[in-house]
């Protein structure tokens, strides 16, 4: 017994030093760190230049006298907006004033005389919010608020084109509107929208022609392109 007790020491003696000897080397393995995920931040004021094309749906009904007609006053559009974003996870909101010149023209002849009812308007401007979701570097969004669009109005005689009376007004309704906005850059985007303006009826005075009640839509499609002044595209667990 004795004997046995002495071999199964020297077994255990023998073997320590080359069981240390793998323990030790068996590196350390530290778990891989998880992935960081690049969100795009779109906080902060923003100013950009937006173009593309429009028109408006012009009803004039002459004041006592019944309709003489509609038409379509259509062509560009050019502009600038500034405003201000802040985000709440992938929910974005905002701000804006948007101000464009325009050259929407259209004419109709009258149903009531031998006359043609011209109308152009030459300038518009958007005071909105908005609320939009992000997809990352993609936003979507919905926008809607005041509308202001200056106009001018124009009655020729129907043969010979000679000037007869003319007036101009601008008149505030309603905007809704919708977006989507790239962000290819830490601070630049580009975008496409689309607006309708409500902008409901006025009578318009000329003169000794009478005056007429002109109710009118806008329709606008532009492409946009805004600088954020923020901090850049930030990455988070």
């Amino acid at each position: 017994m004795k004997k046995l007790l002495l071999m199964t020491t020297a077994l255990v003696v023998l073997a320590s030093p080359t069981l240390a000897a793998d323990l030790a080397a068996r590196p350390y393995t530290k778990a891989p760190a998880p992935m960081m995920a690049a969100i795009y931040d779109w906080s902060g004021f923003y100013i950009g230049a937006n173009g593309g094309g429009g028109w408006s749906h012009n009803t004039w009904d002459l004041v006592g006298g019944g309709r003489e007609g509609s038409h379509d006053s259509s062509g560009g559009t050019i502009g600038g907006q500034f405003g201000y974003r802040w985000q709440m996870g992938p929910v974005v909101f905002g701000v804006e004033a948007q101000g464009n010149w325009a050259d929407f023209t259209g004419d109709n002849v009258s149903a009531l005389f031998a006359t043609r009812n011209r109308t152009k308007t030459d300038a518009f401007g958007l005071f909105t919010g908005q609320v939009g979701y992000a997809f990352n570097n993609v936003l979507l969004y919905a926008k809607g608020g005041a509308a202001v669009t200056s106009n001018k109005y124009t009655i020729t005689n129907a043969v010979t084109g000679a000037f007869l009376a003319s007036n101009t007004d601008s008149r505030w309704g309603g905007v809704v509107g919708a977006g989507l906005e790239y962000g290819f850059a830490p601070n630049w985007s580009v975008g496409v929208e689309y607006d309708h303006l409500f902008m409901d009826r006025q009578t318009v005075s000329f003169g000794a022609l009478g005056s007429d009640s002109i109710k009118q839509d806008v329709d606008l499609f532009t492409a946009r392109l805004n600088y954020r002044f923020g901090g850049p595209t930030i990455a988070k667990y």
